[in-house]
């Protein structure tokens, strides 16, 4: 066990960090067919929800609730898919997955299906961006200070 948050190197080479707000690093999936966020709160050795303090429980349930509310506003998703399964990567992370009616998974969950396509350069650019701006104010969310 360790008392520093490392960011397991799974998600690290599958996703984008797109800042860090009170309690977590939003991270951005590097598949370019779904919006898909990932909450990771930033603290060291936990796999569960509920070995979280109770305090922090509340922080990543606000945390979550806002992002959830954000992505389906921005991206004007048919319905936002929340999930924590850690079946192949144990650290606590909370997916966020907007997603459509035309979608190649609906109405399934996306995992399983097809393969992820990553972003082009200038489209991940403008997303990580947009996304910044809009995760600002109703998350705290801050500049990257782990790459």
């Amino acid at each position: 066990m360790s008392d520093r948050f490392e960011l397991d190197p799974r998600l690290a080479a599958d996703t984008f960090l797109v800042g860090e707000t009170p309690l977590s690093q939003v991270l951005l999936m590097n598949d370019a067919r779904y919006p898909w966020l990932i909450l990771v709160p930033r603290r060291a050795d936990i796999t569960e929800p509920f070995e979280l303090s109770e305090a922090d429980q509340a922080q990543l349930w606000q945390e979550s609730m806002r992002l959830g509310q954000a992505m389906k506003a921005h991206f004007a998703a048919d319905k936002l898919n929340i999930a924590a399964l850690g079946n192949q990567v144990a650290q606590l992370h909370v997916h966020h997955i907007a997603r459509f009616h035309v979608d190649a998974a609906w109405p399934g969950p996306v995992w399983g299906v097809g393969s992820a396509v990553p972003y082009q350069k200038a489209a991940l650019n403008t997303l990580m961006d947009d996304l910044r701006s809009v995760l600002q104010q109703p998350m705290g969310l801050t500049e990257p200070t782990h790459q």
